[in-house]
């Protein structure tokens, strides 16, 4: 059973062009990265490319995160495996702008991320909306849903994919719930999020960009790890352009 792609064939994302920036594609990228790696604060990235000898500030490397870290991320996607067939879903309850807000989350039985959805409400429109937009986003069907006991998710899989086997346990979906913490850690460095608009943006590309750098470490060697670290690296500027030679 397959979920058509929206339009039809698949999406061609267009390579970031850094037509009109001053620095160099290999300066970008090397300030987005740890924004999205590590919890840390635009202006802590800002110290670190200070002792690197980039001259930017903060708000430069915000704009910049905002600007290249979805098609950064798009890159990354466009290179993954196909999710695998169980999925777990979970939400969490971040304050946007002193508000409380729903982020739902979907990660496959490896723990990759599949889509965030920064919504309003925790009913049955907002899982049954959930369910559908991560069906169009990975161009899939499951073979088993993962969820704790919201009764929303119930609702929602019957009207949306009711030939899916639906597991509803809190305790089968540990794997959903831990992804959050990169979000959680995030949040914090950012001191929260402005606007849920600009939560579900910055965390689409966090989503794409962060798992990247985050290799299963406890299932490596320290070898394996670190030439784990190179290769992804590697990738790392092939999507970003910062491999390439600059033209003068």
């Amino acid at each position: 059973m397959s979920w058509p792609c929206r339009g039809g064939g698949v999406r061609v994302v267009a390579s970031p062009s850094y037509k009109g920036h001053r620095h160099p594609a290999k300066a970008i990228s090397h300030c987005v990265w740890p924004c999205f790696r590590f919890p840390l604060s635009f202006r802590e990235v800002e110290g670190l490319m200070l002792q690197r000898g980039i001259l930017v500030p903060h708000e430069t490397v915000r704009r910049w995160c905002i600007k290249f870290g979805q098609a950064y991320a798009n890159g990354l996607r466009r290179r993954r495996p196909r999710p695998g067939d169980k999925w777990h879903l979970d939400e969490v309850f971040p304050k946007i702008n002193g508000e409380r807000k729903y982020l739902w989350r979907a990660v496959d039985a490896d723990g990759n991320v599949l889509d965030i959805l920064v919504q309003n409400r925790r009913d049955k429109t907002a899982a049954r909306r959930f369910f559908r937009t991560l069906l169009k986003k990975t161009c899939s069907v499951p073979r088993v849903v993962v969820t704790d006991k919201l009764r929303s998710y119930g609702v929602a899989h019957r009207e949306v994919m009711p030939s899916v086997e639906h597991r509803s346990h809190k305790g089968l979906n540990n794997r959903a719930e831990n992804s959050h913490q990169p979000t959680r850690q995030r949040e914090r460095a950012m001191k929260g999020f402005r606007s849920a608009g600009g939560a579900q943006q910055f965390l689409v590309a966090f989503n794409g960009i962060s798992p990247h750098f985050r290799p299963h470490r406890h299932l490596m060697t320290a070898s394996d790890h670190r030439a784990e670290t190179t290769v992804r690296f590697v990738i790392w500027d092939q999507i970003t352009g910062a491999g390439r030679p600059t033209t003068a």
